[in-house]
């Protein structure tokens, strides 16, 4: 029996936050399910980035194997973007909650419509 791979379990974390996206209707727990979909694409590249032996390339040295600092550097960016986002999304959902009194999507657009 083999084991699971970080590429492996980033797709099955994936999958089981776009379920929960498709599922919900509470704006939290889609935020949520948004954040956890964002946390799987990390580990995805993270993982398909990783060469077994690979050494850091901070000082000179001679190794045969350096690690390509290219996907840490692009996850550390989507990192800091993914936090801005939820950001803004908790912002919008405050807003929405004190204007609208639900949580839930549906409930908030027929109140929105209503209007």
């Amino acid at each position: 029996m083999g084991y699971i791979n970080g590429e492996i379990a980033g797709i099955i974390i994936f999958f089981i936050g776009f379920a929960g996206l498709l599922s919900r209707k509470n704006i939290l727990k889609t935020i949520i399910c948004v954040e956890i979909m964002e946390s799987a694409i990390i580990l995805y590249f993270i993982s398909s980035a990783f060469v077994e032996g690979s050494v850091p390339p901070i000082v000179p040295f001679d190794a045969d194997k350096v690690a390509d600092p290219l996907p840490q550097a692009l996850m550390i960016t989507e990192i800091v973007i993914g936090i801005a986002v939820s950001a803004v999304a908790l912002t919008m959902f405050i807003h929405m909650y004190h204007k609208y009194g639900t949580t839930n999507w549906q409930k908030a657009m027929k109140k929105r419509r209503n209007k």
